[in-house]
């Protein structure tokens, strides 16, 4: 990988730790040292697409709730310049309101684009079938976080309960950012729940318990699409992209990264985006590292940002 010193540890070393204890049962029909083994066709030319083209990505950052009409057109229209083709849209305060915010998005980024929706826990099972329903015109590819991130039969059933549920609609259910361990993912995936995993690169207990996740969703064909609000998440789940789609998929379908535009500025190896999409990092190490400065402007209560909120 790039920014790595060449290993020779096997395909499926990475298997061999305490990261897939728990998750057995979902990885029966093939191991995991035989997913990654299987993987080896290919990689070098995707790990050269990836140098050349990166990771395709989508933005947040267009279409906050609260941002005026005003707002919205210019920052679809400026994303759309500089190359995105995916939005997400920030919905569950007011249901006629939404319906004309993603109305006015879908006229701004067209047809032939992607938008997804984003609800942050706002509804019960009920209410997210219903609401999501009504915005069904605007043709989202899916709806992220419709109710409580603990309720696994709650969003089975807002995916695929009879007739009532979005699955006959063409959109799918995401989740996963506030899930805090494999064996909650492990019974997502096993009860048809989502459509798209959301793992967060720090909400779950290390590279290992993410990969943990990344198997068990390649096992069952859900594509992982990782959460990346911003706040360094870009900068730390770059790695794990390019490790699902060169060591792992194989497979670029339905799948992209999240974007915002927020805090890169305080980390000494930020995130590059290019045409929309995640350029390889090329030093070494997991991005992570901020800059002194920005550590010592923000420690407490020494610190002059702290001072400046304390003193007013």
């Amino acid at each position: 990988m790039v920014g790595t010193r060449e290993r020779s540890d096997p395909p499926g070393h990475c298997c061999s730790s305490q990261c897939c204890v728990g998750p057995t049962d979902s990885l029966l029909l093939f191991s995991n040292s035989d997913i990654l083994v299987n993987a080896q066709v290919g990689k070098q030319q995707r790990e050269d697409q990836m140098l050349k083209e990166g990771y395709p990505a989508y933005t947040t950052s267009c279409a906050w709730l609260g941002y005026s009409d005003q707002q919205l057109k210019q920052l679809c229209t400026d994303a759309l310049k500089n190359g995105w083709t995916k939005f997400k849209v920030k919905v569950g305060a007011d249901l006629e309101d939404d319906i004309r915010r993603c109305r006015l998005i879908r006229q701004m980024i067209g047809p032939n684009n992607t938008l997804m929706i984003d609800a942050n826990q706002r509804w019960d099972v009920g209410e997210a079938i219903s609401w999501v329903s009504s915005l069904s015109e605007v043709k989202p590819l899916w709806i992220e976080e419709p109710t409580s991130p603990d309720d696994i039969l709650g969003h089975a059933t807002i995916s695929k309960f009879r007739k009532f549920a979005l699955a006959p609609l063409g959109i799918g259910v995401a989740s996963g950012e506030q899930c805090h361990n494999r064996v909650m993912f492990k019974q997502f995936l096993q009860a048809s729940a989502l459509q798209f995993v959301q793992i967060d690169s720090c909400r779950l207990g290390s590279v290992n318990e993410n990969l943990a996740v990344m198997l068990m969703a390649h096992k069952f064909q859900v594509p992982v699409c990782p959460h990346a609000g911003g706040v360094g998440l870009c900068e730390l789940v770059q790695h794990l992209i390019l490790f699902d789609y060169i060591c792992l998929s194989a497979s670029l379908s339905n799948r992209m990264c999240e974007y915002v535009d927020h805090l890169h500025e305080h980390f000494t190896s930020p995130v590059v985006i290019q045409d929309a999409h995640y350029m390889p990092p090329k030093d070494p190490g997991y991005s992570c590292e901020m800059l002194e400065s920005s550590v010592w402007r923000h420690q407490f209560p020494e610190g002059d940002v702290w001072k400046l909120h304390t003193n007013k």
